[in-house]
C-alpha cells in the first residue's frame, strides 16, 4: 500500500513511518509538513491512502480532505488527530474520510486501521466513558480500553465488530476480554454484560434476571 503521511510534527511522522515499514506491506511515498504540500504531493506520488493531520500550517486538514476527494476521489484518506470532538469526527467522515484515528491510539494498531480503510470500512472513534463511568470502571480495576470493550460487548457487538471499531485484531479483543472476566470475577459475555449494567456502563441489562 502506497501511503502519504501529512503531519507537522516530525516525531509523529517518524513513529508512523517506522510502524508501517515494520509491517512490511506499506511504502511511504511522501511526507508533508504543511497543508499546502498535500495536494501536489498526492498528484506526484499517486498514493493509495493519505494519513492526514487536521491541524497543519497554511491549509487545514479538512480543506485538504476536500481537495483530495474532489481531485483524486479514489485515494483513501484517514484522519489522524488529537481532537476528540464528536461533531468534528462526524464532519470528517461525512466529507469523505475513510477513518478517524485519535493520536492516543497504540501505534502498532495503525497498520490494521489503514488496511481496513482501503478495503472500504469506515471507522468512527468509540465514545469515551463519562466521568461517573470512569470512576466505576476504575473501582472495578478496569483500564480505559477494557471499559470501552466491555461497553461494546454489552451492546451486543461480536469480537470481530469490536476489533473493527477499535482498530485492533480480534485476538487482541479476546486477550482484553480474558482480563475483563478475571477482574470482574465473571465467566462469560452474559455475566460480563450484567456486571456492566451494575456498574452503570450500559443503560439496560441483557435480561431481567437478577444475577445474584
Amino acid at each position: 500500500m502506497r501511503v502519504v503521511i501529512a503531519d507537522d510534527h516530525q516525531l509523529i511522522v517518524d513513529g508512523i513511518r517506522r510502524v508501517l515499514e515494520d509491517a512490511g506491506d506499506f511504502e511511504i511515498v511522501g511526507e508533508a509538513s504543511n497543508g499546502a504540500q498535500v495536494l501536489p504531493l498526492v498528484g506526484q506520488t499517486n498514493p493509495d491512502l493519505v494519513l492526514l493531520d487536521l491541524r497543519m500550517p497554511q491549509t487545514d486538514g479538512l480543506t485538504c480532505l476536500d481537495q483530495i476527494k474532489r481531485r483524486y476521489p479514489d485515494v483513501k484518506v484517514v484522519i489522524l488527530s488529537a481532537a476528540t470532538d464528536e461533531k468534528l469526527i462526524q464532519t470528517a467522515l461525512r466529507r469523505g474520510a475513510s477513518g478517524y484515528v485519535v493520536k492516543t491510539v497504540n501505534p502498532v494498531d495503525i497498520p490494521s486501521v489503514l488496511r481496513q480503510a482501503v478495503e472500504g470500512t469506515v471507522f468512527t472513534m468509540p465514545t469515551t466513558a463519562q466521568p461517573t463511568e470512569d470512576a466505576a470502571a476504575r473501582d472495578a480495576g478496569l483500564t480505559e480500553r477494557e471499559t470501552i470493550i466491555l461497553k461494546a460487548l454489552a451492546r451486543g457487538l461480536s469480537n470481530q465488530a469490536i476489533g473493527k471499531q477499535l482498530w485492533i485484531a480480534e485476538q487482541t479483543v479476546k486477550f482484553h476480554l480474558t482480563n475483563i472476566y478475571r477482574k470482574l470475577g465473571v465467566r462469560n459475555r452474559t455475566e460480563a454484560t450484567r456486571h456492566a449494567y451494575k456498574l452503570g456502563l450500559v443503560g439496560n441489562p441483557l435480561d431481567d434476571i437478577d444475577p445474584e
